[in-house]
């Protein structure tokens, strides 16, 4: 991310509702959003580009969101990129799964934008050193 420069995010989900609502949420907080309804598309899109932050379902068709964070997680340039896992999975059985397959948070859907908020500017302050 360059000063001065919005912070980029990358928005993975199978549904577009979900993509587009998340999309409103990190444009009104002044982000610059880049969506994808697929795994696999989510992995090159971020070796590509290189957001500074990904939002990531974790149940979707094909490469599912648990395989996205393994690959992102597996790769030394993109391993530092924040992931927040956005998952209608609640129990503490699925927590420990999205975690230990690399997320950085989980936030339920729902999403609370407030909670959603505060999460991204904490990831984002924490992988910028500041």
């Amino acid at each position: 991310m360059q000063a001065n420069a919005p912070a980029t995010i990358l928005i993975v989900d199978d549904e577009e509702r979900n993509r587009k609502l998340l999309e409103v949420f990190m444009q009104a907080e002044g982000y610059r959003t880049i969506t994808v309804g697929e795994g696999s598309e989510a992995v090159v899109l971020a070796a590509r580009e290189r957001p500074d932050l990904v939002l990531l379902d974790m149940m979707m068709p094909g490469m599912d969101g648990f395989e996205v964070a393994r690959t992102l997680k597996a790769e030394p340039e993109l391993r530092h990129i924040p992931l927040i896992v956005v998952s209608s999975l609640d129990d503490i059985a699925s927590r420990r799964r999205v975690l230990s397959a690399g997320a950085d948070e989980v936030i339920h859907k729902p999403v609370d934008r407030w909670q959603l908020s505060q999460l991204v500017t904490r990831l984002l302050k924490a992988s910028s050193g500041g």
